[in-house]
């Protein structure tokens, strides 16, 4: 069958095939299909969507595409997590050495920040030394020795969905749920995991901002992944004000560390929503009975010191600078660092949360295009967040920068922006967890809402 008729099928809105698809995303890897022909594919596939059948097709295609990673040698269970993106959010950095000390094994194959959203990798080059650019088998090497490694996507995981992504950022369909459901998933099921849990982010910093938009996003990989015969739960999560207080690479590393040494610093939705995160790694994983249990040993762990020597092991595993974890001035530091003052009194009601990722981004903490380069030093420490009682002149936040026209910029941001100060305290504030997605099945109760009632 021609591509053009493969085009117009679904063009109709006609389901494809199987080997329909696997003929597409072949022979775009290839080079058989030019991109006008798979960009016409794309948008058809946008307007119209995919049926179930049709993205795990899509995603299994885009898997097979390169080489599929198989860890089965190890003797242990292999979990990961992967956020839709959002600002401050660094759970991945907790995660993955509370997870690795709790004798999980966590291939974690993470991404760059891209627009308003941060990206782990960039937040671990921030470390000195630290390369996210190691091959195959020095992750495999590395995972094996300490039972965590994260780096970045390369040539031989998922090519398909590298040609496909550079196209679709170009084309307009981005936003195709189906889309992101093949590409997320392709590049996770490649890293050879027996069970991955995804934090689906929904609210002002998030891609998608609908709850609605957000759960079905989550509905259709959770679907996607146990069709290929995973353990998968979705964690619709909060992104209506950043996670944690520091935006910006280096100061979100540094806020991990202070987290692993113990100290909180009120980050209590941070830790929250890694202890909720890393419960249900830990009983995907078979580590414990329950999510409550999973959340009492997230806490050990990581009170007891045992997650942040593995995290200095992995910064060692991986050429960076450990001595970081005990002095965090080694860290990239910005020239300048000038607090942002209330202008009135009252509470703070509001923050927008996509306001202040793109206030990091002007100072230089992040990218809007892949090949621009990031200042892992710059970035916004915060002061004040939702709810906190504020009077004219107080700091609610520290920008660091190097940069005084980038600073102004920023600053006119977040005071005409991103802050809402109001008289009166705010009526409520939302969850942090909306909703589990999946976890009926992985827990065994019949009913969702009942599972959901008693997890969250």
């Amino acid at each position: 069958m021609l591509f053009v008729e493969l085009i117009r099928k679904k063009r109709d809105g006609h389901e494809l095939t199987r080997e329909e698809i696997d003929a597409i995303v072949n022979g775009y890897t290839r080079g058989d299909f030019p991109d006008y022909q798979v960009s016409a594919f794309l948008m058809a596939s946008l307007i119209r969507g995919l049926s179930r059948a049709e993205t795990a097709a899509l995603t299994e295609a885009m898997l097979n595409s390169g080489e599929t990673l198989d860890f089965s040698e190890l003797p242990g269970v292999k979990v990961d997590k992967h956020s839709t993106g959002g600002v401050g959010d660094k759970t991945s950095l907790l995660l993955s050495p509370i997870a690795a000390a709790g004798g999980l094994y966590v291939p974690m194959i993470s991404g760059r920040g891209l627009g308003h959203t941060g990206g782990t990798l960039d937040k671990l080059e921030a470390i000195p030394g630290f390369s996210v650019n190691v091959s195959l088998q020095e992750f495999r090497k590395i995972l094996r020795d300490i039972g965590c490694a994260m780096i970045g996507q390369t040539a031989e995981i998922a090519p398909a969905d590298k040609k496909l992504y550079s196209l679709r950022d170009v084309t307009g369909t981005v936003e195709s749920p189906f889309l992101i459901c093949a590409s997320i998933m392709s590049k996770k099921l490649a890293e050879g995991i027996d069970a991955l849990v995804l934090d689906v982010k929904t609210g002002s910093g998030a891609f998608m901002k609908d709850p609605k938009d957000a759960e079905f996003l989550a509905e259709l990989m959770v679907e996607t992944g146990q069709r290929m015969g995973k353990k998968v739960v979705a964690l619709l999560t909060d992104m209506d004000q950043p996670l944690g207080r520091y935006i910006g690479n280096a100061l979100e590393v540094e806020e991990c560390i202070q987290l692993m040494r113990g100290k909180v610093n009120g980050n209590n939705d941070l830790l929250e929503l890694t202890h909720e995160l890393a419960a249900w790694m830990f009983y995907l994983g078979g580590k414990c009975a329950s999510i409550d249990d999973g959340k009492r040993c997230s806490i050990e762990l990581l009170a007891s010191g045992q997650a942040l020597a593995k995290f200095r092991e992995l910064i060692e595993a991986q050429g960076g600078d450990s001595n970081v974890c005990s002095d965090t001035s080694l860290l990239p530091k910005a020239a300048f660092a000038v607090d942002i003052a209330a202008t009135k009194d009252g509470f703070v009601h509001s923050i927008d949360c996509e306001q202040m990722g793109y206030a990091s981004l002007v100072l230089g903490g992040g990218r809007l295009r892949k090949e621009d380069s990031v200042d892992p030093a710059v970035g916004i420490v915060l002061h004040k967040k939702v709810g906190s009682a504020v009077r004219r002149g107080d700091p609610i936040c520290t920008l660091h920068y190097n940069d005084e026209k980038k600073f102004n910029e920023a600053r006119d941001m977040i005071l005409l922006k991103a802050y809402e100060i109001r008289t009166g305290a705010p009526a409520h504030s939302r969850p942090l967890v909306h909703k589990v997605i999946g976890g009926d099945r992985v827990l065994g109760y019949s009913n969702k809402s009942n599972a959901i009632a008693k997890e969250v």
